[in-house]
């Protein structure tokens, strides 16, 4: 077999997963093309951090009010919520500004991944399978466009490994300039999502294999610019950002969410997996480890964080983008090492080229989804015969199936979704009280103040920073025309007093959830 025919062939598999991929990628941005501009909470949460750009841009602290009306405070830190800001301060409490980012940093991720495999090897082919790879993972293809600030984080993370990656191979003044660019990058991570620790712990350790006077140096600056801005925060906040951020997030531990989540992943990024295996190998033993390699282990590592209550597949996302770059590292290494060796190995490097392109051909085929309604996928779905897995509410074919912690997002905002939740901030208009509710939009649609945070008043209860005597004060002499529950994740006491103080009125559903619309009993 010539030398010329086997390029060919390779040159047609790769064009045909290029293919595959491509259709993936095309899925996603249909996704984010239906859910941008709804003007709801679609996930749970999507709404409390667009609140937090609404208080930042009125100059109020969203994390200092939950003892008192109307009982909101935030756990997140707050570089999502100020890059939101001036768009939320010209164009009021707009859904679509904070999705928006969020898939524009999907974007500037796998660019980042596809620029790491590009610079090193020159095979734009083999940077667009690993960036494609990255959007194809039905972690990443139901995350990407909400309005949550995970991924931004992975943005922020993803940019700093790629330019500190080469940082030390760099004159001198352009080594100050990526390291500074890159630590800078963490801190931002970190002030983004406290998640980013597991991508400074993996530069940190990489650093010092590389030159320890320069790590130590540089993770100590990093250390001192986030202790500042800690200090800075904790002060003007009188301790509040310490109790939300640190002390009201220690959530217990689910075995079986983290097991569930983790065979979930492995079930579908195996292949992936075993390319970056094979890429680290390859280092240890015939090149130098690279931050990839590092950032890949320490990463895997720390997705035990997604067993904790409130975690999830999220978690993983980090370790998907570190094994898109690895997976891409293998497949150009034998493309374009295998013509190198001498006649004896070259079936070797052959079948090893085959293997590795078969398995990015599984990963392919394991990921698939598609969304079962709408004018353009409703019909292929039919045509297909594909339909939502049986027990399945939502209107979407997804191969991931379900397990705790997974999010059950990807499907299309229908009509009804739109018009049922315009529905509900009618009825708190009707009202003519404050309403509270479970998913913010609707208050801020009213017009209205956005009453509590569920989820974070119950870790703060659970951990025993906040008593809710005020809260369930005001349930029980009605100050609240309609509140709306969607999950019931407030504290015990509040769920108590709402079912004695108020009756259910009405079910509306939206989303595949039930909200539920409880009304003042007589």
């Amino acid at each position: 077999m010539s030398l010329a025919f086997q390029s060919r062939v390779t040159q047609i598999a790769l064009g045909l997963l290029v293919v595959i991929l491509l259709v993936h990628f095309v899925i996603y941005l249909a996704f984010a093309a239906e859910l941008i501009p709804f003007p709801f909470d679609y996930d749970q949460g999507e709404g409390h951090e667009l609140y937090n750009a609404v208080l930042f841009s009125e100059g109020k602290c969203p994390y200092c009010t939950y003892e008192d009306y109307p009982y909101y405070s935030s756990n997140y830190p707050p570089v999502f919520h100020l890059i939101m800001m001036p768009l939320v301060a010209i164009l009021g409490p707009q859904y679509w500004i904070g999705r928006t980012i969020i898939f524009i940093s999907t974007l500037i991720t796998g660019g980042s991944i596809a620029w790491a495999i590009f610079r090193k090897w020159h095979l734009g082919t083999v940077a667009a399978i690993a960036a494609l790879s990255f959007f194809a993972s039905n972690f990443i293809y139901h995350l990407g466009p909400l309005l949550r600030q995970h991924l931004l984080m992975v943005m922020f993370e993803t940019l700093a490994v790629v330019i500190l990656a080469n940082a030390f191979d760099r004159t001198k003044p352009l080594r100050r300039r990526h390291l500074l660019i890159g630590f800078t990058l963490l801190l931002l991570a970190g002030y983004t999502k406290q998640l980013a620790y597991s991508t400074c712990i993996a530069v940190g350790l990489w650093a010092l294999l590389r030159n320890p006077r320069i790590a130590i140096v540089y993770s100590l600056g990093l250390i001192a610019a986030a202790i500042g801005i800690f200090a800075v925060a904790e002060i003007s906040t009188n301790g509040y950002w310490s109790l939300n951020l640190i002390a009201a997030n220690r959530n217990p531990f689910i075995p079986e969410q983290y097991s569930g989540l983790l065979r979930q992943f492995v079930m579908l990024h195996w292949p992936l997996l075993i390319l970056s295996v094979v890429s680290i190998l390859y280092e240890l033993f015939f090149d130098r480890l690279s931050l990839f390699s590092v950032w890949f282990v320490v990463s895997f590592a720390s997705t035990i964080a997604s067993g904790t209550w409130g975690a999830g597949d999220s978690y993983f996302a980090t370790t998907i983008v570190s094994a898109c770059i690895l997976s891409g590292n293998t497949l150009a290494l034998l493309v374009t090492k295998r013509g190198s060796l001498v006649p004896r190995l070259k079936p070797v490097g052959n079948l090893g080229l085959a293997a590795v392109v078969a398995l990015l051909f599984v990963y392919s085929l394991r990921v698939i989804k598609l969304p079962t309604s709408g004018p353009i996928f409703g019909p292929i779905a039919a045509a297909f015969g594909v339909e939502p897995a049986p027990g399945h509410r939502y209107p979407l074919y997804d191969a991931a199936g379900w397990t705790v912690g997974y999010a059950v997002t990807g499907h299309f905002p229908s009509a009804e979704d739109y018009a049922n939740g315009w529905y509900i901030v009618e009825r708190i208009e009707e009202s003519g009280l404050p309403a509270m509710t479970e998913d913010p939009g609707f208050m801020m649609r009213a017009g209205q103040d956005v009453v509590t945070n569920a989820t974070q008043l119950n870790n703060l209860y659970v951990n025993g920073l906040y008593d809710p005597v005020q809260l369930v004060a005001d349930i029980e002499a009605h100050r609240f025309g309609v509140i709306v529950l969607r999950a019931r994740f407030y504290p015990q006491p509040v769920l108590d007093a709402i079912d004695s103080a108020y009756m259910l009125d009405e079910i509306v559903p939206m989303n595949g959830f039930n909200y539920e619309l409880w009304v003042p009993k007589a």
